[in-house]
C-alpha cells in the first residue's frame, strides 16, 4: 500500500546551500498495515521459523560456544556492511592473540560490536527497559575506541549528518535536523513500548528498524545500532531467548534492495514492501541457522565415528581432545591438556590423530605454542563472512 510521503521536509541552509532534511511521522503507519493475504502468511511463516530456531538450542553440542560464535558472526557481518574488512577468523584469532596481518582497526571495530551487543542483552536480562538510554549506552560501547571514537559516542548528534555524497547539498539522504532528534527518538521509544496498537512484535521490530535508520540519531554507527535494535527487541519480547538470528547476512547479500526499500518507505509509504523483505529475511535466516545446527550435529557424529574406527586403543584420548576442540573451535595444546586432564604427550598425540583425520588443522606454523582449528566447524560458521 502506498501512503505517500511518510514525513515532512525541513528546509535548512548549510554552507550557503538549501537542503531538505526529512522528519519522519511517528509510528505506527497511518493508515494501518494491510495484513490480509501474503503478508500475514509470511508473518506466520517467519514466526514459526523463529520458534523452531529458539527451540533448537536443545540440539546444540555446546550452546555457549555456538552463541559465542554466532554473536561474533553477526558482529562481523554487520560491520562488513559498513565497510570493514575483518573476517570471523580474524576476530576469533584476535580474541586469543593479535592475528598476524589482520587489520587492527577493523578487528577492533568488530570487537566493539560484540561488546555492545553483550552489554545490551545483559542489561535487558537484568530487567533494564529497552529505552533510548540503553540505545545510547550501546552506541557508546560500539564507538568506545577506534574510528568512531571522536563522533560523540553514546550521545545523540548535535549537528547535521547525511548519507552519501560529500556534503548535505549533494547527499542521497539527509536525516532530520539535530534539533528534532530528541523528539523523534522519544516518539520511537513510545512505539517500542506500545501495547495498544495490536502489532505483532516481529512487525514492530521491522518498523522500528526503518524508523531508527531514518532518524539516524548518531554521527556514526547508526547502521550497526539499528541492526542491534532488532536483536534486542526480539530478545526483550521473549521471541528469542538467545541472540541466534543474524539478519546482517541477509542484509549484506541483498544490500542494494535493502537500501532501496528503506528509501521507498520514506517516499511512498509502502511499509508492506519493506516488511515483506524483512520477514522473508527473518524466515530464511532462521531456517538457515536451524540447518546449520543440524549439519553440525551430523558432522560431529561422523567425526566421532571416524575417531573410534581409526584411533584404536588411543580413541579415548582422541575423543576427549575432540570434545575440547568442539568446545573451543580454536584450541592450543595447553588449553586442551587442561580441559581433558591428559598428559601433555597424550594430548599432543591425540591432537595429531585429529590432524591426520582432517578434523583439526594447525594454523600457526610454529614449533611452540601451536594453535589448532576445527576446520569444517569454522567453515560452516564462517559462511557469508568471507571478505
Amino acid at each position: 500500500m502506498e501512503r505517500g510521503l511518510t514525513g515532512t521536509y525541513d528546509r535548512l541552509t548549510i554552507d550557503g546551500e538549501t537542503v531538505k532534511a526529512f522528519v519522519p511521522n511517528p509510528l505506527p503507519p497511518e493508515p494501518g498495515l494491510d495484513l490480509d493475504g501474503p503478508l500475514q502468511q509470511l508473518l506466520e511463516s517467519a514466526v514459526h521459523a523463529l520458534g523452531r530456531l529458539d527451540s533448537i538450542t536443545v540440539l546444540l553440542p555446546d550452546e555457549a560456544l555456538f552463541l559465542y560464535t554466532y554473536v561474533r558472526k553477526e558482529a562481523v557481518l554487520s560491520s562488513q556492511i559498513e565497510g570493514t574488512q575483518s573476517s570471523l577468523s580474524d576476530l576469533l584469532l584476535f580474541e586469543l592473540e593479535d592475528a598476524p596481518g589482520a587489520p587492527d582497526a577493523d578487528v577492533h571495530e568488530v570487537s566493539n560490536y560484540v561488546a555492545a551487543m553483550e552489554h545490551g542483552l545483559k542489561r535487558l536480562n537484568n530487567n533494564f527497559p529497552l529505552s533510548n538510554r540503553l540505545i545510547r549506552e550501546t552506541h557508546g560501547i560500539l564507538l568506545s575506541h577506534g574510528r568512531g571514537s571522536t563522533k560523540s559516542p553514546g550521545e545523540f548528534r548535535r549537528s547535521q549528518n547525511w548519507i552519501g555524497g560529500t556534503r548535505p547539498g549533494n547527499a542521497i539522504y539527509v536525516p532530520p535536523p539535530h534539533t528534532v532528534v530528541q523528539d523523534c527518538m522519544a516518539s520511537l521509544e513510545r512505539f517500542l513500548h506500545a501495547t495498544d496498537d495490536g502489532l505483532p512484535v516481529l512487525l514492530r521490530a521491522g518498523l522500528a528498524h526503518v524508523q531508527f535508520e531514518t532518524i539516524h540519531p548518531f554521527l556514526d554507527g547508526n547502521g550497526r545500532v539499528g541492526r542491534l535494535l532488532i536483536t534486542m527487541l526480539l530478545c526483550h519480547a521473549g521471541i528469542l531467548h538467545q541472540p541466534m538470528l543474524y539478519l546482517s547476512l541477509y542484509f549484506k547479500q541483498h544490500r542494494s534492495e535493502y537500501y532501496e526499500l528503506l528509501n521507498k518507505v520514506r517516499l511512498t509509504g509502502n511499509w508492506e514492501a519493506w516488511l515483506t523483505f524483512f520477514l522473508e529475511g527473518v524466515k530464511l535466516t532462521a531456517e538457515g541457522a536451524v540447518g546449520t545446527v543440524e549439519q553440525l550435529n551430523k558432522m560431529f557424529r561422523r567425526d566421532r565415528n571416524r575417531i573410534e574406527e581409526s584411533a584404536g586403543r588411543r580413541a579415548g584420548s582422541a575423543l576427549r581432545v575432540h570434545e575440547a576442540l568442539k568446545s573451543h573451535l580454536l584450541l592450543s595444546l595447553a588449553v586442551a591438556r587442561e580441559e581433558t586432564g591428559l598428559s601433555f604427550q597424550a594430548t599432543a598425540t591425540a591432537m595429531e590423530s585429529l590432524v591426520r583425520l582432517g578434523i583439526a588443522r594447525e594454523i600457526t606454523g610454529r614449533r611452540r605454542n601451536r594453535l589448532y582449528v576445527y576446520d569444517r566447524y569454522l567453515a560452516m560458521l564462517n559462511e557469508g563472512t568471507e571478505v
